[in-house]
């Protein structure tokens, strides 16, 4: 990748991520040195540590975000047209135009302390969150789709639907669900079009809320989600928002941002419009 890169006429620095969050830390010290450019190569876990280390150096308004996907969900990509290629990808990274787009924010909680994470493509809590768990942990080296489905399979065995309270732009309301999922691109779960209609710069959330389904009838509608007609199903909401003001439940679940698990509720979500700059078609 490196030489096909010099080959094409970009010059670059590069450095390999050695543990988890390095690729924030990365992030953070190349828009302190004042790169203009700063391309995450990985999946949208990497991507999304990037982007935290850019807000961390208060760069998201000066450097350009390229991204050559070699993850396994290509899920954030998707919404925003980049190639799957990384030949095709690099070509984007000579004199690439720019896109800004939105961002969301998750304040949560951790050790007892309250925490602030950006994500680019989604965030969820209940049972998005524990698939989450239950792929990252276990079985991610297997395909996107395949590994989200066997960690979904594996979840569905004993996950419970939960009540939880939320509020979303003000509005209250206390509800069993399976999941809630704040969208901020269309696709999640290695393909699965999530929220069909979601923009990256209408300064929005997409709201997904999965009430009291059943096992038998969550199954049912799962190719539905990968064809993105499960919003017809009388136990789905979709709704654009600004934020969800609190999500809470009685026991301190956890919450997935962009695949990976980052915290636990209860939390605040919102957006930041057109924050950040993205080399894409």
């Amino acid at each position: 990748m490196l030489n096909l890169l010099r080959s094409i006429g970009v010059r670059c620095e590069h450095h390999l991520t050695e543990s988890p969050g390095h690729a924030r830390e990365l992030a953070r010290e190349a828009a302190q040195k004042g790169h203009e450019l700063v391309v995450s190569v990985g999946g949208d876990g990497t991507i999304n540590e990037v982007v935290n280390g850019l807000y961390e150096a208060n760069a998201l308004a000066d450097a350009t975000l390229g991204i050559i996907s070699t993850g396994t969900g290509h899920d954030y990509i998707r919404t925003l047209g980049i190639p799957w290629s990384y030949p095709e990808a690099c070509q984007l990274l000579i004199n690439p135009q720019k896109r800004t787009v939105d961002v969301g924010v998750v304040e949560f909680c951790r050790d007892g302390n309250v925490e602030k994470r950006l994500f680019v493509n989604f965030s969820g809590i209940g049972f998005d969150a524990e698939v989450v768990k239950a792929t990252t942990q276990n079985v991610k080296k297997l395909r996107s789709t395949a590994s989200y489905l066997t960690g979904l399979f594996r979840t569905l065995i004993t996950y419970k639907n939960k009540g939880v309270s939320i509020a979303i732009d003000g509005e209250s309301t206390n509800a069993k669900v399976c999941t809630i999922v704040m969208c901020n691109g269309r696709y999640g779960g290695g393909g699965m079009l999530t929220a069909p209609n979601a923009d990256l710069t209408d300064g929005l959330l997409d709201v997904l809320v999965i009430g009291d389904l059943s096992k038998p009838d969550l199954l049912w509608s799962l190719p539905r989600i990968y064809k993105g007609t499960h919003l017809t199903h009388p136990k789905v909401m979709l709704k654009k928002a600004r934020q969800l003001d609190r999500a809470e439940r009685k026991r301190a679940d956890g919450i997935a941002g962009d695949g990976e698990l980052i915290g636990q509720v209860p939390a605040k979500f919102y957006i930041l419009p057109a924050c950040l700059n993205m080399a894409a078609k």
